[in-house]
């Protein structure tokens, strides 16, 4: 049984010390095939640190604690389950839950307040700077949502996105007809 704990720290050490130096690449590598079946408590920092454990816990507990091999295993599998518990909600959801993205999707833009810095022709195309609060400030092409002539300066919401293009119409105007 010894062997088979000696077999779960190497290995998993070894896979620890793999993951750090070549994650990425592997990651790269296989593309996301594993994402289909991948569940959220099954972590490879977690699986790692879990046989990790249940490998050190089972040489220790069966060298030094003098229980059965019934019991030295079910004493590992605990430390090694009591370990995934502790790495996942101690270290891994809380990282998660701390990652920020600036990115938006275009479809994030509808209802967006702007203003036209290339003045919008009725038919045609201008420029409309869109802020997005913590990502700063984006310029996109515009065309005039209801075909009016829009000039520069002016306030403007995004009514419609439409190939990556945003449809927009007068703010002061939008407003007066909600009244």
């Amino acid at each position: 049984m010894e062997s088979i704990y000696l077999g779960c720290l190497v290995g998993g050490v070894l896979f620890t010390l793999i993951s750090v130096l070549f994650g990425d690449w592997i990651g790269d590598a296989l593309g996301g095939v594993f994402d289909a079946v991948s569940f959220e408590f099954l972590q490879p920092i977690v699986l790692a640190g879990m046989v990790t454990v249940f490998g050190g816990a089972g040489i220790l507990i069966e060298r030094y604690a003098g229980l059965p091999p019934a019991w030295s295993l079910t004493a590992s599998v605990l430390s090694a389950l009591a370990s995934g518990l502790l790495l996942y909600f101690g270290y891994v959801k809380p990282i998660r839950g701390s990652e920020n993205s600036i990115s938006y999707s275009m479809k994030d833009l509808t209802g967006r307040i702007g203003e036209v810095t290339v003045p919008v022709p009725e038919k045609g195309f201008g420029e409309v700077l869109v802020q997005m609060g913590g990502s700063g400030n984006t310029l996109h092409t515009a065309f005039s949502f209801d075909g009016n002539w829009i000039p520069a300066g002016v306030r403007v919401v995004v009514v419609d996105v439409e190939d990556g293009t945003l449809g927009v119409c007068e703010l002061e105007k939008s407003e007066k007809g909600l009244k």
